[in-house]
């Protein structure tokens, strides 16, 4: 997470129109999960895993290492569609039977199990241009001059704030029990886990209040207002924005009609 933020602040697209990389995200995440086939998600995946590389200069290794993290989670959801129970024998059904139930998979499940998870992962990759790229301060910015509710805007704000509250507790007592050897051995590994988890939430809680008292001692009236640094609006971006999202509209009526 800090890592994300760091890069958010320091990639070369920092100086880029904040607008320009919330509309590029959005309106790309928007066709990836529109379109029918899986041609469309891959081409965003790429699309994005350049831009991010290429263009935003974050390593690599960095961001396949982040678009590993959620493929557990799709994967255990493209695992549910893919997997097919019949209580009575289907030649259809690849797999074992167990006291009259046959558990396996079939070729449209697998089929449906592969679409969602390329359309899934083009997703995330949009949303990993954004957070990697422009940092929460100027997404909630551009979110404002939207007219989003500024009750949406204040919660995204306040809950984004109080993660870092929570993982710099996490980390805070993770240092001071392993330098007292709480983590030596498997059995105080687990007792020191124990207790890291059940006061977690004890000491979050205190800490986020001591940020709200301080939010209140500052003249806090329900809105957090900061400085914004203007960013003039490239024509050239906006142009290239609207090609690529424009041949990305185009590929996914082919597609429409022509399954691919």
């Amino acid at each position: 997470m800090f890592q994300v933020d760091q890069y958010a602040y320091s990639n070369n697209l920092r100086r880029v129109h904040p607008g320009e990389k919330v509309a590029y995200a959005l309106i790309t995440m928007i066709i990836c999960m529109a379109a029918p086939g899986i041609l469309v998600p891959l081409l965003v995946m790429l699309l994005m895993a350049a831009t991010v590389i290429l263009r935003a200069g974050i390593p690599p290794r960095v961001y396949f290492k982040l678009l590993c993290l959620p493929l557990g989670f799709l994967l255990a959801g493209a695992l549910t569609v893919a997997l097919t129970v019949s209580r009575v024998p289907d030649p259809a059904v690849h797999g074992l039977t167990f006291y009259g139930f046959t558990v396996g998979v079939t070729v449209p499940g697998l089929q449906r199990a592969g679409f969602l998870l390329v359309k899934s992962l083009g997703a995330v990759s949009c949303l990993y241009f954004l957070s990697l790229t422009t940092p929460v301060v100027e997404i909630i910015s551009v979110l404002r001059r939207l007219r989003v509710p500024a009750v949406f805007i204040e919660l995204m704000g306040l809950i984004y704030r109080f993660i870092f509250v929570i993982m710099d507790t996490t980390e805070k007592m993770y240092v001071s029990q392993s330098s007292r050897w709480g983590y030596a051995s498997l059995k105080t590994a687990y007792n020191s886990l124990g207790q890291l988890v059940s006061n977690l939430f004890i000491k979050s809680y205190y800490r986020s209040q001591a940020l709200f008292t301080t939010l209140m001692a500052r003249g806090y009236t329900g809105e957090i207002r900061v400085l914004e640094r203007p960013f003039p609006l490239s024509k050239k971006n906006l142009a290239l924005i609207a090609l690529v999202d424009v041949l990305l509209v185009v590929l996914a009526l082919v597609t429409w009609r022509w399954p691919l």
